[in-house]
């Protein structure tokens, strides 16, 4: 078998890696997406369908993990290749940790219709929104930049890591009012809290991400230092 046909087959085992990749980034989007419409809604149809979703999720990180494994121990990579193939299983992992985030939410919808809670209760779940936007737009951008392998793009997501945060913060300022007003809100609020921080977290893994892109590209491990200094390695 000549090299260049090694050559093709390895670049094919990539690109199936890398498109199975993108597929369980959708998955944890739309998983994200949905959690945060049964909050909205208390649907608990929907939040059972986030629940549902999450055994595909786990299922494509189990297959791709297993895949990374043959590759490197049947191709022997070197350089580029391999860190990539690194990169990917960074990815999965931060794709899989999203997934359990939103399974996160769905189980807080449900233990909430399960307690009483309904949407006709004085609570800022509306005020979530901003942020899950926030989140699952950062997620999708990155998402994309994975795909063209953008550090650009991934540079922009993380320029803007720190709005989710500062939504965060404001939400529990919000939230300790709510609690202060109504006593008898404090327990739903309470569960809002870990919502409001399962939201925060599917933008720190889109971070993750990003750093895992640039990683790709430039070689550099961009985790734990400033944002000037990764933007300058990222050009």
């Amino acid at each position: 078998m000549t090299d260049k046909h090694l050559s093709t087959q390895f670049d094919a085992e990539l690109a199936s890696i890398s498109a199975r990749v993108l597929e369980m980034g959708g998955l944890v989007e739309s998983q994200v997406a949905q959690a945060v419409h049964a909050l909205s809604t208390f649907s608990s149809d929907i939040a059972t369908q986030v629940l549902e979703q999450e055994q595909r999720v786990n299922a494509l990180e189990v297959e791709i993990d297993r895949d990374l494994s043959t590759i490197i121990a049947r191709r022997q990579p070197t350089a580029r290749d391999l860190r990539l193939l690194i990169a990917v299983s960074k990815t999965i992992g931060n794709l899989e940790r999203i997934g359990d985030e939103a399974a996160r939410i769905a189980r807080t919808v449900q233990r909430l219709i399960n307690t009483g809670v309904s949407s006709r209760m004085r609570l800022p779940v509306s005020d979530l929104s901003f942020e899950s936007e926030l989140a699952t737009h950062q997620l999708r951008k990155v998402l994309d930049a994975f795909a063209r392998l953008d550090t650009e793009a991934a540079l922009d997501v993380l320029k803007h890591d720190d709005q989710i945060d500062r939504e965060f913060d404001g939400f529990l300022r919000k939230l300790i009012t709510y609690m202060m007003e109504d006593p008898r809100t404090i327990s739903a609020s309470i569960d809002l809290v870990f919502v409001a921080k399962a939201i925060e977290r599917v933008g720190d893994h889109a971070k993750n991400l990003a750093e895992v892109i640039i990683y790709i590209v430039k070689g550099a491990d961009v985790r734990h230092i400033s944002p000037e200094t990764v933007a300058t390695l990222a050009r």
